[in-house]
């Protein structure tokens, strides 16, 4: 635990941070959600950026290995015209998150959120491991304003953590127009 005396700049140097990057996946009036099964909550797909690689490559990659989908990402703001350097889509919002695991004990995530669109027609996902009960659904714009509550794969029924009900209404608003 980080005594309250502490300046910010030796509570950074004190916990491990990784970069990783999220991509709300919207179809329609939904966006695509996860039984995480490390974390226990609803999420959209994501993960650890890996060397040599942008966050928006991170994103679109994450995407087809967890789903199967193809998607493009929808820019939240407009982009400068600068003719000298290559741009990388900003993200809608970059959070820190707190982890805990086996792996890594206690660490963040600095997570660079990403709304995107899927491509194509198909709308069922495959999960990257089967053997892991995943359980993607689709949520809708009124199954985040409601905060309803899913059934995860042992039955139980959750709702999405707020961040995910934000963002993800945020995202459905913005790629679909809602």
């Amino acid at each position: 635990m980080r005594r309250a005396t502490k300046s910010s700049d030796d509570a950074r140097s004190e916990i491990t941070r990784h970069f990783t990057a999220t991509g709300f996946v919207v179809h329609g009036d939904s966006t695509l959600l996860h039984w995480h099964k490390k974390v226990q909550e609803w999420l959209p797909p994501g993960g650890h950026i890996d060397d040599n690689e942008d966050p928006v490559q991170t994103t679109l990659r994450e995407i087809k290995e967890e789903t199967g989908f193809n998607v493009e990402i929808v820019p939240t703001q407009s982009e400068l015209i600068i003719g000298n350097l290559e741009q990388v889509t900003a993200p809608h919002s970059i959070m820190i998150e707190n982890v805990v695991d086996k792996k890594h004990g206690e660490h963040q995530h600095i997570d660079h959120i990403y709304f995107t669109r899927l491509i194509g027609d198909e709308t069922t996902a495959t999960d990257e491991h089967p053997d892991a009960s995943v359980g993607w659904l689709w949520a809708s714009l009124d199954d985040l304003a409601r905060s309803k509550k899913f059934e995860t794969p042992s039955g139980e029924l959750r709702t999405p953590p707020e961040d995910v009900i934000k963002l993800g209404s945020a995202a459905i608003r913005h790629v679909s127009g809602a």
